[in-house]
């Protein structure tokens, strides 16, 4: 079959292959007929070494696809089901699933570098991006890390809720909760941000302002409900003149300490700071113990939609059905798997919002 493959930590493309196998099939797992595959920053991020995952492997983790074949033990999915990927799948066993934080668990960390693929060629092994590897035309992954959705959702829509739609949607109405009336910020204006600032209209926000130094990012915004788009510099000042001294919410969707820090000085005392961008682990964001505890703004960081990720996507999906967000506009491009690296070329310029990759 054909899978894209990152040979090397630090490539900057993807090899697209014709032989490669997936491989991993028995108890527990499932084989799926991947649909359609969506590109999210995080993929570059992992391409890049920012985000921990062994190479080679399969990029990719925004997928929807159907069900071929189920190993014994796994129950609730059949073949013909439409499912979306998980990447970081519940084990429903630990204390953080009993308490109904499953987005929490990390049981699936541990299969970071487990093979999902071989290659014929040499026969090297690879695995797949977090226990996925949308970007094959099958997978073979943990029952876990399926999430079963309605039979009329259609693919292209499905894969973007499997990360960035439902990370953004989560972070404002689980995280944030955000209030009706309320201000928000969202700095960054990829998909993530796009989504936080649906998520916020849904949730009755009043004034939304998105924050991002590439122009026609921010002002595509606007479509999705946002109420003004700013270049960054012109942050600061906004904020000042807000009652309170800035924002009720700031949504940081980049994921450096550079714009958790603006983010930070953007928000009112009291206000909050919802981190919803994945960054490295050596990018430090500082902040005084003094103005921690004088102002009391609340650093809120939200991993994978803030809640149960079924629960979240299931959210999405009704949230989508009812007209209340936008998913279907937010695909900008799409490309055939053969393509895959013109959608990353067209994600780093900020051209595409979001790329849908055609599998079949």
């Amino acid at each position: 079959m054909r899978a894209a493959v990152l040979h090397k930590t630090g490539q900057d493309t993807l090899d697209v292959r014709e032989d490669v196998t997936a491989v991993g099939f028995g108890p527990g797992t499932v084989r799926v007929r991947m649909r359609a595959a969506s590109l999210c920053h995080s993929d570059l991020s992992a391409m890049s070494g920012v985000l921990p995952q062994p190479a080679p492997f399969v990029p990719g983790h925004e997928g929807a696809g159907e069900v071929v074949e189920v190993g014994e033990g796994v129950a609730g999915l059949e073949p013909g089901d439409r499912v979306v990927l998980c990447w970081m799948a519940p084990c429903g066993r630990c204390a953080h699933c009993g308490a109904g934080r499953g987005h929490l668990c990390v049981a699936s960390l541990r299969r970071l570098g487990a093979p999902g693929f071989r290659l014929a060629q040499d026969g090297t092994e690879a695995s797949g991006f977090y226990g996925t590897g949308a970007f094959a035309e099958e997978v073979v992954v943990a029952a876990e890390a399926l999430v079963k959705v309605p039979a009329d959702l259609p693919y292209e829509v499905a894969a973007l809720i499997g990360c960035g739609v439902t990370t953004g949607i989560g972070a404002a109405v689980n995280t944030a909760r955000v209030e009706p009336g309320s201000s928000v910020a969202v700095i960054g204006a990829g998909g993530v941000g796009v989504a936080a600032v649906q998520g916020a209209r849904v949730c009755g926000a009043a004034r939304i302002a998105v924050v991002d130094p590439v122009a026609s990012r921010r002002e595509r915004a606007l479509a999705f409900g946002a109420t003004e788009a700013l270049a960054p510099e012109e942050l600061k000042a906004l904020a000042k003149s807000l009652p309170g001294g800035g924002f009720d919410y700031v949504f940081e969707a980049v994921g450096r300490s550079a714009t958790v820090r603006a983010g930070y000085d953007a928000a009112r005392r009291g206000g909050a700071v919802v981190v919803i961008g994945a960054g490295a682990q050596d990018d430090l964001a500082q902040f005084t113990m003094g103005e921690l505890f004088f102002n009391e703004k609340r650093l809120l960081p939200s991993l994978y939609g803030g809640a149960t990720v079924a629960r979240t996507i299931a959210l999405v999906v009704d949230l989508w059905r009812a007209g209340r967000i936008d998913l279907d506009g937010m695909i900008t491009h799409r490309v055939a798997l053969a393509d895959v690296n013109e959608a990353i070329a067209q994600m780093r310029s900020g051209e595409a919002l979001r790329t849908v990759v055609t599998l079949g």
